[in-house]
């Protein structure tokens, strides 16, 4: 076996890590059952994963399943506050994967360990938002010769490929696993609305029917959290920059204004749109006491902390992941360092909606491996079969069946003479 090289907080936590992780894979049939094709078939044999992901239980399942493909994997941190210490040591102690990340790093810890986990050289590159891409383009182009693809599993990622493609920098082909319906439809809204708000309530625990509840933007993200959050009672608000999603957001029910207006009526404010300073200085001073901000998305650049700093006369912690901030007399509390709240103060999204992102990634990865040639330095979409394949496994896993066209219906949808 070959040497396995990591850094992680905890050896010892390992047989809890593992205990997780086989708890997640109760939920996780999909990526079960690819792994198990995985093993027979080996189709990324010879690879080299570099994964840079949320290092979670159902994370691990994932490297379990690339491993079983005949990949040596290598995995980082996606996030500094994202990392579960027992998972990580289980990836090292009982799956045999290197491991480079511990909870909380700073951020000169958190980019060795992507250069640590680039150091296998990697074929292909697996990220969630597309640091260890950035990385390998400004500090580490040796590594562009070998590499024949990757994938992006999150928004904020897929904006920043999307930039370097137009561009013309993009040094490799992409696949960006986020876009695929399997993907967004249900881990975008289902996951981070659930989570988003477990990890509100797990810091605070505050009741949430009554509160006015402000959520910037109305992706499927957006969608997700301003459902769950109406669905527990509470009055929803939403921001947007899109004239469209604005519509929507307006006939799903929920007021619609801007910021300015939105930031005196908010009891809690949660920013899921993978811009910078959705909220700055112009709203802190014009929040309530005791007002509470979040962020669920990738980066903590939503919200504009050195300005809530620079605004305040006082900063102190309140209770785990709670940060009051005086403003005037009036006090703010940021959640989790502004990082991803559902994993900063959770455990991030559930196995079970995991299992089809996951799933995409895993399919993904063959197909570069057995695609990267014909491929240009592009980002590309999943292809559509793979979702349909993840969608149906779903299915089945769920025992749920499903109409199947007869021949005349067939030809009906594929004809154009017939009509009225």
């Amino acid at each position: 076996m070959a040497t396995i090289s990591s850094h992680i907080a905890n050896p010892g936590l390992a047989d809890k890590g593992r205990d997780r992780i086989l708890w997640a894979e109760r939920d996780m049939p999909v990526t079960r059952l690819i792994r198990e094709r995985f093993e027979k078939e080996l189709p990324l044999k010879g690879q080299r994963i570099t994964a840079c992901l949320h290092v979670t239980t159902e994370t691990a399942n994932l490297l379990r399943t690339l491993k079983a493909g005949g990949a040596e994997v290598a995995i980082c941190a996606s996030n500094p506050l994202s990392t579960q210490d027992d998972v990580a040591a289980a990836l090292v102690e009982h799956y045999g994967i290197h491991t480079f990340c511990v909870r909380g790093e700073d951020h000169e810890t958190y980019y060795r360990h992507i250069h640590q986990a680039l150091d296998i050289k990697p074929t292909i590159t697996m990220d969630d938002g597309a640091d260890t891409v950035n990385v390998i383009h400004n500090d580490r182009r040796e590594l562009i010769e070998t590499i024949i693809g990757g994938t992006e599993e999150t928004t904020t990622g897929v904006i920043r490929l999307r930039a370097m493609a137009k561009d013309g920098v993009l040094a490799y082909p992409i696949v960006a696993v986020n876009d695929a319906d399997t993907k967004h439809f249900f881990d975008n809204r289902y996951g981070t609305g659930q989570s988003t708000l477990d990890g509100i309530l797990r810091a605070t625990n505050i009741l949430l029917a009554g509160r006015t509840i402000v959520v910037a933007g109305y992706g499927w993200c957006g969608r997700g959290v301003a459902m769950r959050a109406q669905g527990m009672g509470a009055n929803v608000i939403v921001t947007e920059i899109d004239p469209t999603k604005a519509i929507e957001a307006a006939m799903d029910g929920f007021r619609v204004m801007p910021m300015e207006e939105a930031a005196p009526l908010g009891d809690l404010f949660i920013t899921v749109t993978g811009c910078k300073d959705v909220l700055d200085d112009r709203h802190f001073s014009k929040m309530k006491d005791g007002a509470i901000i979040s962020n669920s998305g990738h980066f903590n650049v939503e919200i504009n902390i050195p300005q809530l700093d620079a605004l305040s006369a006082s900063r102190r912690e309140v209770r785990p992941y709670v940060e009051e901030f005086m403003i005037n007399g009036k006090r703010v509390y940021l959640l989790g360092d502004g990082r991803l709240i559902n994993l900063a103060a959770a455990e991030g999204h559930p196995a079970s909606v995991m299992d089809m992102s996951f799933a995409n990634q895993s399919l993904c990865a063959e197909y570069m491996a057995q695609n990267a040639t014909s491929l240009q330095k592009e980002v590309y979409g999943v292809p559509e079969e793979i979702d349909k394949q993840v969608a149906s496994l779903k299915l089945a896993s769920m025992n749920i069946d499903i109409d199947v066209l007869t021949p005349e219906q067939d030809k009906y949808l594929n004809s154009w003479n017939e009509g009225t």
